[in-house]
C-alpha cells in the first residue's frame, strides 16, 4: 500500500487497532525515516499489539526479541552450533577432509541477526527493552544506527532490507539517551471512555452499544477512582466484554460485577480496595453515567510523541 498517515490510519482499523493521529503520526515518521518507534507506556495499553498490527499489515514476518533481565548479545545476535561443529571436526579427522566449521550452516541465527538476514522486510519487535541493562542498550546502538552486526568469524554484517523496529518499555528504568536519539518516541496512555468504547465494539461487536458504554465507564472508574498495584490493561477490558457474552448478559448487575470483577482485578490489595470504595454497588452508580460530572479520568489515550533530537 502507499504510505500515508489515513491510509496507515485506515489499515490498523481494519486489524481492529483504533488509533488516532497522535500514534499514527509517530508511526508513519518511523516508517517513512527507518528509525526504530520506542513505544513507552504501562503494560496493556497496546504497545506491542502495534508491531503485530504492522506484521498483518505489511504481510511479513514478525520477528520478537523478548527481553529479560540479563539478555546478552549472544541470546540476541546469534550462536554457533558447537555440537555440529565438533561432529564435523570428528569428520574431518577421520576422512582428511577439512570444512569450514564457520559457515552459516553451523550458525543459529537469533532474532536480530534473522531481521537483518531476512530477504524480505519483517518487523522487529524488541519487546519489554527496559528489563534488560545498560551493555545490552549499547550493543543494540549499531544495529539500529547503521542496521549492521559485526560477526568475528564473517566481519560486517548488513541488513539485506531494513526491518521496521519496535521497541516497547514500561518503564521499569530510564533508558539511556543514545536509544533515545535513534528513535522516534511514543508514550502511550490508557484509552478514554470514547476509545475505548470503539475499541470493544471493534473487537466484541456483539456486545451492544450500551452495555459496551457501561463497561468502558466501569474500567475508567476502577484506573481512576481506585488506589491499584494493576490498572485493567485494555486486552482485559476486552476479556471482560466476553466473559459477558458468556452469560448472554444484557445489563450490569452487582451480581454480575461481583462475578465477573476477577477478570479485571488480579491482586489481592487491588480487591480490597474496590470493595472498601463501595465495591459492584459503587462501580455500578460510575457505569450508569451518575459520575460523570466528575473531572475526566486522566486517561486520555492520547500519545505524546516526537522525533529525538
Amino acid at each position: 500500500m502507499e504510505l500515508t498517515i489515513n491510509g496507515l490510519k485506515s489499515a490498523m482499523a481494519e486489524q481492529g487497532y483504533i488509533a488516532g493521529d497522535e500514534i499514527v503520526v509517530p508511526l508513519f515518521l518511523s516508517l517513512k525515516l527507518e528509525k526504530p518507534l520506542l513505544i513507552t507506556g504501562a503494560a496493556g495499553v497496546g504497545k506491542t499489539e502495534i508491531a503485530k498490527v504492522l506484521a498483518n499489515i505489511f504481510q511479513c514476518d514478525l520477528i520478537r526479541l523478548q527481553c529479560y533481565e540479563g539478555l546478552d548479545e549472544n541470546k540476541a545476535l546469534y550462536e554457533w552450533n558447537y555440537q555440529k561443529q565438533l561432529l564435523h571436526i570428528q569428520q574431518s579427522k577421520e576422512t582428511g577432509v577439512e570444512k569450514d566449521i564457520f559457515a552459516k550452516e553451523y550458525l543459529l541465527e537469533r532474532p536480530i541477526l534473522r531481521a537483518l538476514q531476512s530477504e524480505e522486510r519483517s518487523v522487529l519487535l524488541i519487546d519489554e527493552i527496559d528489563k534488560t541493562d545498560a551493555d545490552f542498550e549499547a550493543f543494540l546502538f549499531e544495529v539500529l544506527s547503521d542496521f549492521q552486526v559485526s560477526v568475528p568469524e564473517w566481519g560486517t554484517v548488513k541488513a539485506k532490507q531494513i526491518p521496521m523496529v519496535i521497541l516497547t518499555s514500561n518503564g521499569e528504568r530510564d533508558l539511556s539517551d543514545g536509544m533515545k536519539r535513534r528513535s522516534i518516541y511514543l508514550y502511550i496512555d490508557y484509552p478514554s471512555i470514547d476509545k475505548e468504547v470503539a475499541i470493544v465494539k471493534a473487537k466484541v461487536p456483539q456486545l451492544g452499544t450500551d452495555l459496551t458504554w457501561q463497561l468502558a465507564r466501569g474500567v475508567a472508574y476502577l484506573r481512576r477512582d481506585l488506589v491499584l498495584r494493576k490498572n485493567p490493561s485494555i486486552a482485559e477490558t476486552l476479556d471482560w466484554a466476553n466473559s459477558l457474552l458468556c452469560f448472554n448478559a444484557d445489563r450490569f448487575t452487582e451480581t454480575l460485577v461481583e462475578q465477573t470483577i476477577n477478570v479485571l482485578l488480579k491482586d489481592e490489595d487491588d480487591y480490597l480496595e474496590f470493595e472498601e470504595k463501595g465495591g459492584a454497588k459503587r462501580m455500578l452508580m460510575a457505569m450508569a453515567g451518575e459520575d460523570r460530572d466528575k473531572p475526566g479520568c486522566g486517561c486520555s489515550g492520547h500519545g505524546h510523541s516526537h522525533p529525538h533530537p
